[in-house]
């Protein structure tokens, strides 16, 4: 193994363990990449009232008005579940959760074209990633290979937030650019177009259980965008 190499792996490890403790499907033109998931139960329920101070919520709003990146949104509809969350776990920041959440998709989204089951273990809940598992073994069984390459995340909304007794649920919609191509077992294109940046629309749902000493944010439901 070259330094290079070595080098390499450290730094994807690293990435992976940073994506971990921070985190917190395309629909365009042309379908070239399946979706893998099942819907899972992650259904509202009353929320307690909001509390407008004593969470740092009414603080991150203000924020937000600052340095929030011009692709992030919190909609109106999802502001009563993160307040929600900010008062039963108190060292959430949803700044912090959407920077973490733009770097899963991307890596996700990849790593699942590549069939990088390592990648995708420890930031997946476990029906979410048997799911997954299964298309990528699909390709293999077929000797398919496919190439997927983000262009760019455009925008990010939080469009809902809720927290079910220790479980906290934010569902986030991306708009992203992307080129996905499958390719036969000959090389051949079977779906897709190298040189066509279609646009993504997905909507993710991430979970964590509040109480729980491990920082990470899981992946626990994904469906598509509706078209504006």
């Amino acid at each position: 193994m070259t330094i290079d190499i070595l080098l390499y792996a450290l730094v994807a490890a690293g990435l992976i363990f940073w994506l971990r403790s921070i985190l917190g499907t395309r629909h365009g033109d042309e379908r070239t990449r399946p979706n893998p998931f099942a819907s899972q139960d992650a259904e509202s329920q009353p929320q307690a009232a909001p509390v407008k101070d004593d969470t740092g919520f009414a603080l991150m709003e203000n924020k937000a008005e600052k340095e929030l990146p011009r692709h992030f949104h919190i909609t109106e509809a999802a502001k009563t579940g993160l307040e929600d969350i900010a008062r039963a776990d108190r060292h959430f920041d949803v700044f912090h959760f959407l920077q973490g959440a733009e770097g899963a998709f991307v890596m996700i989204v990849e790593a699942f074209a590549k069939g990088d089951r390592d990648a995708l273990g420890g930031l997946l809940s476990e029906p979410v990633y048997k799911a997954f598992e299964g298309v990528i073994q699909g390709h293999e069984d077929k000797g398919e290979t496919v190439d997927t390459e983000i262009h760019a995340v455009r925008k990010m909304d939080i469009i809902d937030a809720k927290l079910k007794h220790r479980e906290a649920y934010i569902t986030v919609q991306f708009i992203a650019d992307e080129t996905c191509v499958i390719k036969d077992k000959d090389g051949e294109i079977i779906s897709g177009n190298p040189e066509r940046v279609t646009e993504m629309n997905d909507i993710w749902v991430f979970s964590r259980d509040i109480k729980s000493k491990d920082p990470a944010w899981l992946l626990v439901e994904t469906r598509d965008g509706v078209k504006e």
